[in-house]
């Protein structure tokens, strides 16, 4: 982010926009007092909290990042939601008079001693918010609060923070794709530009209706302004790939978190795994992808993707895996392995023995197409979240697998992104690809499944397409 300028007013409800990549999240960093000093990064201008550096007023500033497992530090409901009072040196019956209230504030209605693994999605989002709101900060910063939450998880945050906000003179920043959910509560729009400096700044609804056809093109995401979605050819009957038969999945041996599963991955066709958070998506994906052992029932690989390497996919090896089945995780990070962005886009390549020619006009290709051209020399973890996304999903295409598993592929995108990852994908489905994608997303399921398989906590159910 640069060349940005702007004052935000006590008691203001800002929602922060801009493509990815513009520096939404770095922005919040900043304000929040976190993003370290010169020897992490470079800086010009001022940022100043009640006139004073960011820095120096982060007891001013609470900040609710995206991804709520990166946010839980203790093990106990209680013990996390008073951890940051204890940091500000509050006395004892003041933290637990303020973590009661917080509480209350964001409708967590658990024990205190409530072990905090075991909540859902949701609820380990309102307890970041709790967490933050025993603070009291002036400042509540919100980071794509609601990114991988099922629609009622969605619900439970916006209506936990729109709570807050009717009881507390505080001031709020979000970022958001999801402009529609938080529309209802701000008063204030502000686009950063992707190449630095302000794209747009005013009341809501002006500035979306005014500027819509503008600001979509350059990639936010404004309402009555869809991205485009590419064309299907689909296939009715395609070869059989992978079969699941009465299948149960584990993360923990003898603890299956869904069961019963009759699944057919086929050669050019799309399946979503939809469902509530909790329900076993992940843990579905990590099994198919030969990565978990089934607790329960069958996995079997056809000829089509075993190819000589046997029926049973957690049997393979390493190598098998790469140029049969390629996975993106949940935390793109979790799958990083060098230090370049280039770089890592050429591991799978040359792990499978391709030429230096094969390997590099493959990574250009996916630079060009999912805009990281720029970020060529950058190391991954530096990049936004957006942008680590992309990477992600690119490591994976470079090794052309006949199985894709994708588990939240577009979280983070703006709409110029998301729909060119979407073209990508689609593209690979009608080359005779087949993907299963893990997913919250309702525009991609309707643009690119062929079919959906949705878990429930106590029922799983596919819904033909």
């Amino acid at each position: 982010m640069a060349d940005a300028e702007f004052t935000i007013e006590p008691g203001e409800r800002v929602l922060l926009l801009g493509a990815s990549g513009a520096g939404k999240s770095t922005l919040l960093h900043g304000l929040a007092g976190v993003l370290g000093g010169d020897e992490e990064g470079e800086h010009r201008g001022s940022l100043l909290i009640d006139g004073m550096p960011a820095a120096s007023a982060r007891g001013r500033s609470g900040l609710v990042l995206q991804d709520p497992d990166s946010q839980v530090i203790l093990a106990r409901v209680g013990d996390d939601v008073a951890f940051g009072c204890e940091n500000l040196g509050l006395p004892r019956e003041e933290i637990w008079r303020r973590v009661g209230e917080a509480l209350d504030a964001v409708g967590l209605d658990v024990p205190l001693e409530r072990s905090t693994s075991a909540l859902s999605g949701g609820q380990k989002q309102r307890l970041a918010l709790a967490g933050v709101l025993a603070m009291r900060p002036g400042l509540l910063l919100l980071d794509e609060p609601t990114a991988n939450l099922d629609p009622a998880g969605v619900a439970e945050v916006q209506q936990a923070v729109a709570r807050v906000l009717q009881d507390r003179a505080a001031t709020l920043v979000v970022v958001e794709h999801r402009v529609d959910v938080w529309l209802p509560l701000v008063d204030r729009v502000i686009v950063l530009a992707a190449g630095g400096g302000v794209l747009a700044d005013g009341e809501p609804q002006q500035v979306l209706n005014e500027q819509g056809a503008v600001l979509a093109a350059a990639g936010v995401w404004v309402p009555g302004h869809p991205p485009a979605i590419p064309e299907r050819n689909r296939v009715a009957h395609a070869e059989p790939l992978l079969q699941a038969r009465e299948l149960a999945v584990a993360r923990v041996p003898r603890h299956p978190v869904a069961s019963g599963i009759d699944l057919e991955l086929r050669a050019g066709r799309a399946l979503a795994l939809t469902g509530p958070n909790g329900a076993g998506k992940s843990t579905l994906a990590l099994t198919l992808a030969g990565l978990l052992s089934p607790a329960g029932g069958t996995l079997h690989a056809h000829d089509g993707l075993a190819a000589g390497a046997g029926t049973s996919p957690i049997r393979w090896k390493s190598r098998q895996l790469l140029g049969r089945i390629g996975t993106v995780f949940q935390d793109p990070e979790h799958q990083f392995l060098t230090a370049r962005v280039r770089d890592e886009l050429a591991v799978g390549p040359k792990a499978l023995g391709r030429s230096a020619s094969e390997t590099a006009a493959v990574t250009d290709e996916l630079l060009q197409r999912l805009r990281l051209g720029h970020l060529v020399d950058a190391n991954p973890f530096t990049l936004s979240g957006g942008e680590k996304r992309r990477l992600s999903v690119a490591t994976v295409l470079a090794a052309r697998p006949r199985l894709l598993v994708l588990d939240e592929p577009t979280f983070g995108q703006d709409a110029r992104t998301w729909a060119e990852l979407l073209a990508l994908l689609a593209g690979l489905v009608d080359e005779g690809h087949a993907i299963v994608a893990v997913t919250h997303d309702a525009a991609f399921v309707r643009a690119l499944a062929d079919e959906e398989y949705a878990l429930a906590p106590a029922a799983e159910q596919v819904v033909p397409r």
